[in-house]
């Protein structure tokens, strides 16, 4: 029979305060700024605290200061309910410098491409290394034209045309233009960047360096051989009736021409078979660039970690709106109250995500030390464990605020991840990470005979030798992951 039973169990239920500080805690830097600029887009109660509001902050709010910390700022009383925890900053401004702040000895790595130190011991690779790197359309053509004997002022006048051709392989700039731009003595004449032109539209793919889409079908059409079918209408229609073509005016090409259907039929056909724009198919410079989230440098021989002011936008609370709100008959049950709520929010879990990762970072350069002044070779191993344990908080949270963020150090930028090496066990019952080893082989290949060099088991037994126990698949495998080929293939003769 049915019946009714009591039971009482527990259960953990994040509430949506927790899932967003969650979710802010695990984005990188980019995705953290574009979370806060959707926020600010949408919700009417944040606003952008621009430099030069700076001055006129809310009460309480001041700037960061030189450690990078995060300035703390007065809490709205209207509408407040709700703590933060003990590990929290209070505040409902986020606020930082801007990229003027920087340090000096950090302005030139912001920028920079991901180097081969960023890639984490978990994987042991290295992403840039792996990519395949076309090249760009004035990589190919100046490489072509270093095969040509010319003199110093024609090759000069060739790059120059090369240099101001467009990503698509067109030259949209007139000769005219061209010529008055050049400081040369004698003065570049039209006639030279006609020649260099000519040069230039025969150094690679045919249709490159033209000036009109008219000039480009043409150039690769007569690129085509002689007994093409269809190549000498194609020419004038290519040379004089496009327009006529765009809009499908047979009858009137077939009679300008003077040529059959079919004849008009198959030119047509190889017109469109042509490449309107020739210079796409050559790969393009990407800009994959890494924003540290901390910088770590070094003071008065201390190492000081700082979050790094360009990864935090300014948000506030809209004061007016917020004070206007509270000020309103019945403001506890407008939909509004649900986004003033969700601002501070976060502004509360943004400040403590800054937090968290600042006392991430300050916890692995206080284990990384020896790294930061003898390099690769001085990383110890560690795990996401021992930072849990120092800073009372769960694996969980320390996995979340180490992946993908990345610290910009005097040695170059590094994912945090970078820092968790794997253990290594060492013939005196010691350990050793997994990337001093692979500093210590990188060492030992460098300095190897080129006519006889060392085979994967003598590289073991070297090992062995300071007193490392690997063997020699392990070696095999962190030569793989290094890029460095076999012994056999590393041979000079």
């Amino acid at each position: 029979m049915p019946s009714i039973e009591l039971r009482t169990r527990q259960s953990l239920a994040l509430t949506p305060r927790l899932q967003q500080s969650v979710r802010l805690l695990q984005l990188s830097a980019l995705e953290f700024q574009q979370e806060l600029r959707t926020a600010l887009d949408t919700n009417p109660f944040l606003e952008y605290d621009s430099a030069e509001t700076e001055d006129v902050a809310l009460a309480g709010a001041s700037p960061a200061d030189d450690t990078g910390a995060l300035p703390a700022a007065d809490t709205l009383a209207a509408g407040e309910t709700d703590s933060l925890p003990a590990e929290s900053a209070a505040g409902d401004t986020l606020e930082s410098g801007g990229a003027d702040d920087m340090p000096a000895d950090f302005s030139g790595d912001y920028g920079s491409r991901n180097s081969a130190r960023q890639s984490s011991d978990a994987d042991g690779s290295d992403p840039a290394e792996w990519a395949r790197s076309q090249p760009t359309l004035r990589e190919q053509l100046h490489d072509a034209l270093r095969l040509y004997r010319l003199g110093d002022r024609d090759r000069a006048v060739a790059r120059f045309i090369i240099e101001a051709l467009d990503d698509d392989g067109y030259l949209r700039q007139s000769l005219a233009d061209l010529a008055d731009s050049v400081d040369l003595e004698p003065a570049l004449t039209e006639s030279e960047l006609l020649v260099a032109l000519r040069l230039v539209q025969s150094l690679d793919r045919p249709g490159l360096g033209a000036r009109s889409l008219s000039e480009c079908l043409a150039l690769q059409l007569h690129a085509l051989p002689e007994d093409t079918p269809g190549r000498d209408v194609a020419l004038q229609i290519a040379e004089h009736h496009l327009e006529r073509l765009a809009r499908r005016e047979q009858a009137e090409l077939q009679k300008q021409i003077g040529c059959s259907a079919e004849q008009l039929r198959v030119a047509c056909a190889l017109v469109r078979k042509l490449d309107p724009k020739p210079g796409n198919c050559y790969g393009r410079t990407e800009d994959n660039y890494v924003v540290p989230d901390v910088i770590v440098r070094q003071v008065r021989n201390k190492w000081v970690v700082s979050i790094n002011p360009a990864v935090q936008p300014r948000a506030r609370i809209h004061r007016m709106y917020a004070q206007l709100f509270a000020q309103s008959a019945g403001a506890s049950r407008s939909p509004l109250a649900q986004q003033l709520q969700e601002a501070r929010w976060l502004i509360r879990n943004a400040q403590q995500r800054f937090d968290t990762i600042q006392r991430v970072a300050e916890c692995i350069v206080a284990h990384q030390k020896a790294f930061f002044q003898y390099g690769e070779i001085a990383l110890k191993p560690m795990v996401l464990r021992d930072v849990a344990e120092e800073l009372g908080l769960h694996e969980s949270t320390i996995s979340r605020a180490t992946g993908n963020k990345y610290m910009a150090t005097p040695r170059g930028i590094f994912e945090f991840k970078h820092f968790f090496p794997r253990e290594l066990g060492t013939e005196s019952g010691g350990t050793c990470s997994a990337a001093a080893v692979r500093a210590l082989l990188k060492e030992m290949i460098a300095a190897e005979n080129t006519r006889d060099p060392l085979s994967d088991v003598t590289l073991a037994k070297m090992l062995a030798d300071q007193g490392v126990l690997v063997a020699r698949r392990t070696v095999a495998k962190y030569r793989h992951l290094m890029k460095v080929p076999p012994a056999e293939l590393r041979r000079q003769l």
